[in-house]
């Protein structure tokens, strides 16, 4: 059985350099949690693309974001290397989600 491609909007953070948001375009902004679209700031849409296993992607493996897109409905791409700041706010609002799907 062939997977079902999941259409994907991209933004880039206006804030962050390098840090994009992966988005189930069916779904929209609304799963993304306010406190991480805060900490990401204005975004600009960038890119929208059809997401299949096959897809090769630059910086992170297309089954991770395709697996985050259907358990979560969006993907946090961070900054190559990525401050302490950033890494433990992404890290602090998927724990919670994790303690809230329990």
């Amino acid at each position: 059985m062939t997977p079902t491609p999941l259409l994907c909007q991209i933004y880039k953070s206006l804030r962050h350099e390098e840090m994009f948001l992966y988005v189930d375009r069916t779904r929209g902004l609304e799963v993304v949690p306010q406190e991480l679209l805060t900490h990401f700031g204005t975004s600009q849409a960038v890119m929208m693309m059809i997401m299949t296993p096959e897809r090769t992607l630059a910086r992170v493996e297309t089954a991770r974001v395709i697996e985050a897109l259907k358990e979560k409905g969006y993907y946090l791409q961070m900054p190559p290397g990525g401050d302490a700041r950033t890494r433990d706010l992404a890290f602090d609002v998927s724990a919670r989600e994790d303690d809230s799907a329990t």
